[in-house]
């Protein structure tokens, strides 16, 4: 697996270095958008509306809208110095039960494996965690982003889970059409928890698929096989040297097929003529007397 950060737990005096990796993959199917004219697919840009032109990712800043149209600029150095992503740190605040955080405030989960050095630190915490019970909420920086996270041992490694913020969990008093108070019949619960009854079961998460990504996969077989396959046409590339020949050829083409060969015969011209030599007094005398 891919290493995305590398860092150190810490809670009291003790640091824990650790590498951060991935615990889940997307696996939807990835689709691009295609123009159905030509077949090729579409190329998402980054263009200035003023400049008109398109932007390359340096010369791309971050900035908050605080009224419509007027922007406060940050660069990359100053969110990371903000987020303190400079620190490495999963700072342990707390230690509670698992059972006391709602699902509804986990995000994403990570794998900590132990760092090139601490291995001791880190075996004492896992172990210690496992046997008490209790998991850790920290906080760490990922990426520019400052999140609250739990630490929790899975199977024989620990793991972070990152989790909202309070203020970023919506109230349930936005949803609309709750029941204000909840009449139920009798016998109708009685049998609702005889079937919750019948269909419950231990947790197995490897009985569970992704039928529709199933179904997907078979249809692009089915299409590959059936050779319903269209091809994009190729781009052209244009290259700089192709573009100068063009544009020569472009001057060329307008001007008289015997510009050049004019220009080069009279200035050829100009340099043979001799101007006329003066002549002497005795010479003149010669034409005065015959």
């Amino acid at each position: 697996m891919h290493t995305v950060w590398k860092g150190a737990i810490s809670f009291g005096l003790v640091h824990v270095p650790v590498k951060m990796f991935s615990a889940t993959e997307d696996k939807d199917i990835s689709m691009r958008y295609i123009h159905k004219t030509c077949i090729t697919p579409l190329a998402y840009v980054r263009k200035c509306q003023t400049c008109d032109k398109e932007v390359e990712w340096e010369e791309i800043s971050r900035g908050y809208e605080y009224e419509p149209g007027r922007f406060v600029i940050f660069e990359k150095e100053e969110l990371a110095n903000i987020s303190g992503e400079t620190n490495k740190e999963i700072k342990i605040l707390d230690f509670v039960n698992l059972t006391d955080i709602d699902p509804v405030y986990f995000q994403k989960t990570y794998y900590l494996g132990p760092g090139d050095t601490g291995a001791g630190a880190y075996n004492l915490l896992l172990d210690s965690m496992r046997q008490t019970g209790k998991i850790g909420i920290a906080k760490v920086s990922i990426r520019s982003k400052s999140s609250l996270a739990a630490i929790r041992v899975i199977d024989n490694c620990l793991a972070m889970e990152t989790i909202f913020y309070p203020d970023e969990i919506r109230p349930i008093s936005q949803v609309p059409n709750l029941p204000e108070k909840v009449t139920v019949n009798e016998r109708e619960m009685e049998m609702a928890k005889m079937l919750i009854n019948q269909l419950s079961t231990p947790f197995e998460p490897e009985k569970y698929k992704d039928e529709y990504r199933g179904r997907l996969l078979e249809a692009i077989e089915r299409k590959v096989a059936g050779e319903e396959v269209q091809s994009a046409p190729e781009l052209q590339k244009t290259s700089v040297i192709d573009l100068m020949a063009a544009l020569q050829a472009s001057l060329d083409a307008t001007k008289p097929e015997n510009t050049d060969k004019i220009a080069i015969e009279a200035d050829a011209e100009v340099k043979t003529v001799k101007k006329p030599r003066a002549r002497s007094k005795k010479e003149k005398s010669k034409e005065t007397i015959t």
